[in-house]
């Protein structure tokens, strides 16, 4: 299972190169495509916007690699984890802020060029995890990625350029410095995934909150005791719905809707048979 390869991609050049074209002109530029851990798997980067045209970009993307695969013989998979033995896919969210004259999460003299409200925009979205849980990984198998030691993080650590927490901060210049949202899945609609990442991060500087644990180290050393997420959309269905912050920020109307649209999802899962009983119930029960 080797990750990185400058020569994969050449095996559907035509593909990618159609990608990047095509993609371009639909009002969609793609910074980088390249190999990612696990057979068949890309990471696309999209050039960063504001937080509305990001969301327009990323669903757009979606559709149409899809629908330029087609020609190709190509059905890429959002799926957030496709193969149980793999990796599974991330959708993480670059997010900065600025006043219009500058990136107001940058300050020199902060740790790690962290200024305040940046601490505080972080420390909401720690804070918010679970309980926007759904809108980050909202389907079923959402939930198959969240394996300890497969990359995903499972818990609502924070870290400085440490890719195993859920919230990565990525020190740098006056322009580059920025959080990284790496719990969503590949899976997730993106303005929802967009939307609870600023929800959550506002309700950090509206609140004042502060970090309350240190960065994790290495592979999430640190955060040993910290609680992981729950394993089933019907969990975090739960407390999504039980959300007194997610009521506060989204509104009573679209919680009960959400929250019902996931139970109803959960339900048919529960209902269906799968191929995994087949296997191991249909000879030997």
């Amino acid at each position: 299972m080797f990750g990185y390869s400058l020569l994969r991609a050449g095996h559907a050049r035509d593909y990618f190169n159609a990608l990047f074209g095509e993609l371009a002109a639909f009002g969609v530029p793609i910074e980088g495509l390249h190999t990612e851990t696990g057979p068949g798997v890309y990471e696309a980067a999209i050039v960063y916007s504001d937080a509305l045209e990001a969301g327009d970009r990323a669903l757009l993307f979606k559709a149409g690699a899809k629908e330029i695969g087609a020609r190709f013989g190509i059905m890429p998979s959002f799926m957030a984890k496709w193969n149980q033995h793999f990796p599974g896919c991330s959708g993480h969210v670059h997010q900065s802020l600025s006043d219009g004259k500058r990136n107001v999460f940058h300050d020199p003299k902060g740790r790690a060029g962290m200024s305040k409200l940046f601490e505080s925009y972080l420390a909401g979205q720690v804070d918010a995890l679970m309980q926007f849980a759904p809108m980050y990984w909202p389907t079923v198998n959402s939930y198959k990625r969240l394996v300890d030691g497969f990359w995903a993080p499972v818990k609502p650590t924070w870290g400085i350029d440490n890719r195993t927490a859920s919230f990565r901060v990525i020190p740098g210049s006056a322009k580059s410095t920025r959080l990284e949202t790496r719990c969503p899945g590949a899976d997730v609609n993106p303005y929802l995934a967009l939307a609870a990442c600023i929800a959550a991060g506002m309700h950090g500087i509206e609140k004042g909150l502060k970090l309350k644990a240190p960065p994790v180290e290495g592979t999430n050393k640190g955060g040993e005791h910290v609680p992981r997420a729950p394993r089933s959309l019907a969990e975090t269905t739960k407390i999504f719905r039980g959300s007194d912050v997610a009521r506060d920020w989204f509104g009573d109307e679209f919680v009960d809707h959400f929250a019902a649209t996931r139970e109803w999802e959960w339900r048919q899962w529960q209902d269906s048979v799968t191929d995994w009983e087949l296997k191991r119930y249909f000879e030997i029960v």
